[in-house]
């Protein structure tokens, strides 16, 4: 019988640095895709996929984080005072979402040891990381994370989401290749952290999402500092591809990459349209905006 996959890490503590000043005071997960934070959309995913507790990992400055996902009992008084009934189911259901936990990141020492503070949570049991300013969007039924569940329980291995990303843009992600097994699974042989294009060994690129076995602490613990003089997942992976099989998985889904101001106002624009009650007058102000600038 295959172990499920019930828990999820959700790293929230970076600071921000390409949307400052507005990251000053408000934490990056907290962007809005129309009206609703980047984080949520993240957190909704997990729980669709089967995830049951959440862990986030957050620094001193990310408590509005909290608060978002905490009941506020003056405001869901007001909403009822005032019939706002759709208004106040919204705000009520973020808080029954999932049982969330936070743990602290003191040291912003990278991505690799924000994980490493979920070993306590984790435990002995599989477990899947979702990067908190980062949305992702399933082609099918199935949300991204579950899509890797799915490759998780008929495996038993630590699996990776992979997107095919253009030459130019590799140096920016971790890149893995390896041996197709089957359809839009790889077997990983190799990967790197942000190699240049004539360096990489494919343009499969890291996408945000993974499902690691508790083997990871280990090889996490044993990995210095590197690139940017932190501490990589990706080395880590590197260290438990040694040790054991890992798998890629080229997931039916877009990555909708909140953390740069291009992709933040792409996804925006997308996010927008996609509203029945937005759509047509966007649409229809984008088009003048385009003709306007273009003449």
């Amino acid at each position: 019988m295959s172990v499920k996959v019930k828990k999820a890490v959700i790293p929230a503590a970076g600071f921000g640095t390409r949307f400052l000043p507005f990251t000053k005071s408000v934490p990056k997960e907290l962007i809005p895709l129309v009206d609703k934070p980047v984080i949520q959309y993240v957190v909704e995913e997990a729980v669709a996929s089967g995830i049951e507790e959440i862990l986030l990992v957050i620094s001193s400055d990310k408590e509005p984080i909290i608060r978002h996902f905490n009941p506020v009992p003056e405001l869901e008084r007001r909403l009822e005072e005032q019939n706002k009934s759709e208004m106040l189911q919204q705000v009520q259901e973020i808080s029954k979402l999932a049982k969330i936990h936070y743990v602290y990141q003191q040291e912003l020492n990278g991505l690799g040891d924000a994980v490493a503070r979920a070993q306590y949570f984790v435990g002995n049991e599989p477990f899947a990381v979702l990067l908190g300013d980062t949305v992702m969007d399933s082609f099918t039924d199935k949300p991204v994370t579950r899509q890797l569940a799915d490759v998780f329980e008929r495996t038993s291995s630590s699996v990776v989401a992979l997107e095919e990303v253009p030459l130019e843009r590799v140096s920016k992600y971790g890149i893995a290749d390896g041996d197709e097994v089957e359809k839009d699974i790889l077997k990983i042989r190799k990967m790197v952290e942000k190699p240049s294009p004539e360096n990489a060994p494919s343009r499969l690129a890291f996408a945000a999402r993974y499902i690691f076995t508790p083997e990871i602490f280990a090889a996490l613990a044993a990995t210095g500092r590197g690139k940017n003089n932190e501490i990589q997942l990706t080395d880590a992976m590197q260290k438990l591809l040694a040790t054991g099989a890992m798998y890629g998985c080229k997931v039916a889904g877009k990555r909708y990459d909140i953390g740069s101001k291009s992709g933040f106002l792409k996804s925006t624009v997308e996010f927008a349209l996609r509203r029945p009650e937005f759509r047509e007058e966007f649409l229809a102000f984008l088009r003048e905006t385009v003709a306007k600038f273009e003449s």
